[in-house]
Formats: structure tokens, C-alpha cells, sequence
């Protein structure tokens, strides 16, 4: 089963459409299956007063309100039909995520099989009824979240309409960037587990070996946040992978795929050449006459292994040689 990865532009296009279409040609370039976006009206979500995160002081103007802040990435309706134009000239998959009520039933007049829920609304029940109510396929975002909120939230978009089977749980952690101790990549092998679904993983660590490594553990999913340049202005470009990164952790996830193998111990076909030679046989440690019994004195194993292979040592010993044999041949019996 292929992995599915989400290219996740979010708001990395700054409110520019000709960054965001740059962002849409880099996820296909890099061979994403989808590109993200991230869709909402700001005054719908946040509050006037709502502080900024740290991490998005840091990067963004420090005297404007996260409200304002957001609502510089708004993106309208033909905002994103032209995006959606883009990604199928691009051959890549369009997808965002809906952040409020009104922004589910825009994204509800596309057609995009999946539905996705950011970790900051996994404990909003009028979200999760609303936007999991026609059973599309469910990507739950869980950062923040312990085990109990996680299956709460799973019995709600059950209760709403979409079976369990449909509904994918990300592991994911809420800091930008996640630092390594805090990843508990085990979390999200626990979560399928104990809940019976499907996981995948959303990663903010620098760098591609985490979400490589989820795909190892079984991870369907990856979710990663790229950006044409850190150093842009903005509150995610600097926990996000450039294209050249986001090439590699693709590249890096499908050779884990084909690395995985279907799970059965045999011989390789391409190291089947080297068993002849790599492995050894029963040889002739000196001369033998014919008659003279094999012993641990005139046996030994050596390579080629295209002779009796030594696990057969004790059926040899104590046979009687059927030939005269040089050192260092090869023995028959």
C-alpha cells in the first residue's frame, strides 16, 4: 500500500497566489500525491484578544494581533478554484483544510475525497459533526491530545455518519519546530492499537527522518509542511522543508515503502548469485586414502558453498571415504 503524502502549503503562499501556484509546481516536482492548503475566515476562528503562539512572534510583526495576522492568508473562493485549475495542470492533488463552519461548506462544493481535522479543533463537537456528516475519508490531526480525547473524538465523527474504517488518526505534535524528545513516534503505533484505526503521522521536526521512519512503524499517512524559502516572512516558513527537502523525504518514504517488503524471510533474488559464494562446504583439510574415515582432523569447511554444506558435519564424520581426495577438495560421499 502506497503512502499517501500531503505537501502542506497551509499558509505558506503569504496571501500571494503566484507564491501559492509556485507551491503547487514544487509539491508536484517533488511528487506529493496532495497539496494543502489551509482555508478559514480569520474573525470566524479568533478572537480579537487571542495571543500569539511564540513561535509565531518570532516570525511575523510583533504588534499585530494573530487575528490580523490570519487574516492576511485568507483565501476566497476563487482563490481557490484557480488553485484547484493549478493543481490539475500540475497532475497533483488539491486538498485544504476547513477551520470553521462556513470554510467546510466551501470546501464541500470541491471534489476532494478527503476531509481533514487540525489538532485544534479535535475537541470542537459542532466541528466534528459538521464536517464529518457525509462520510468522507477522515484525516484526525491529534496534537495536544491524550488517548481518552482522541477516542472521544473518534465516537463523535462515528456518531455523525463515518465508520471507523474511514477514519485515519495522524500523530502529530503541536510545536513549531517539534523538538525530537518530544516526537514520541511509539505514541502513534500505541494509537492504532489501542483504537483500532488506521494512523499516519504530521510532522514538525526539521529535517525527513521522522516521517521516513513513521512509514517504517506503519504510517499510511504523512503530512509535512514545506515552503519555498525559511527565510520568508511568515509564522510557518521556518518549520517547514524547502523543495529540495521535501524531494528527499518523498524519495526517502517510497524507498521505505519498496524496503518493507511483503514480511517473508527467503533469499533475495539478488543475492542469490552471491550464496555460492559467500557460503561454505565440507572440504579437505589434507590428503585422504580411500577407506579412511572422515574425522574433525582432515575436515574443515571453506568456501565455495557449492559442495555439502557443513551442517551436515555430523552425518559426514566417521564415514568412510569413497576416494582418494587431495587437500583442499571439495568432499563427496
Amino acid at each position: 500500500m502506497s503512502t499517501l503524502i500531503i505537501a502542506e502549503a497551509g499558509v505558506n503562499h503569504n496571501g500571494d497566489m503566484a507564491l501559492a501556484k509556485r507551491l503547487i509546481a514544487a509539491a508536484a516536482d517533488a511528487g506529493a500525491d496532495l497539496v494543502k492548503f489551509q482555508t478559514f475566515v480569520a474573525d470566524k476562528i479568533i478572537s480579537k484578544k487571542t495571543p500569539k503562539a511564540d513561535y509565531q512572534k518570532g516570525a511575523t510583526d510583533p504588534d499585530e494581533s494573530q487575528q490580523d495576522m490570519v487574516r492576511n492568508f485568507e483565501l476566497t473562493k476563487q482563490n481557490h478554484l484557480e488553485l484547484i485549475k493549478e493543481c490539475n495542470h500540475k497532475g497533483i492533488g488539491f486538498f485544504s483544510t476547513a477551520f470553521d463552519l462556513d470554510s467546510i461548506d466551501l470546501l464541500g462544493t470541491f471534489d476532494s475525497e478527503y476531509v481533514k481535522v487540525p489538532s485544534g479543533e479535535l475537541t470542537n463537537l459542532p466541528y466534528l459533526r459538521h464536517l464529518t456528516r457525509n462520510g468522507k475519508l477522515v484525516l484526525l490531526s491529534t496534537g495536544m491530545a491524550n488517548l481518552g480525547e482522541i477516542e472521544a473524538s473518534i465516537d463523535a465523527i462515528e456518531a455523525a455518519g463515518t465508520l471507523r474504517e474511514k477514519i485515519t488518526v495522524l500523530h502529530c505534535t503541536t510545536e513549531y519546530p517539534t523538538p525530537m524528545e518530544d516526537v514520541n513516534l511509539r505514541a502513534m503505533v500505541n494509537i492504532g492499537n489501542a483504537l483500532g484505526v488506521k494512523v499516519g503521522y504530521s510532522d514538525h521536526t526539521p529535517g525527513v527522518e521522522v516521517p521516513v521512519a513513521a512509514v517504517a512503524l506503519g504510517a499510511t499517512v504523512i503530512e509535512k509542511h514545506f515552503t519555498l524559502d525559511r527565510n520568508l516572512p511568515g509564522p510557518d516558513h521556518r518549520a517547514s522543508l524547502e523543495p529540495s527537502e521535501l524531494k528527499a523525504m518523498v524519495t526517502g518514504i517510497r524507498n521505505i515503502e519498496v524496503a518493507l517488503g511483503d514480511g517473508i524471510k527467503r533469499p533475495s533474488f539478488s543475492e542469490l548469485k552471491n550464496k555460492p559464494i559467500a557460503r561454505k562446504s565440507l572440504v579437505t583439510s589434507r590428503n585422504i586414502k580411500e577407506g579412511e574415515l572422515f574425522s574433525p582432523e582432515n575436515l574443515t569447511a571453506k568456501r565455495p558453498g557449492i559442495g555439502i554444506s557443513p551442517m551436515k558435519w555430523d552425518e559426514v564424520i566417521g564415514r568412510a571415504a569413497p576416494r582418494d581426495f587431495s587437500e583442499d577438495e571439495l568432499v563427496e560421499l
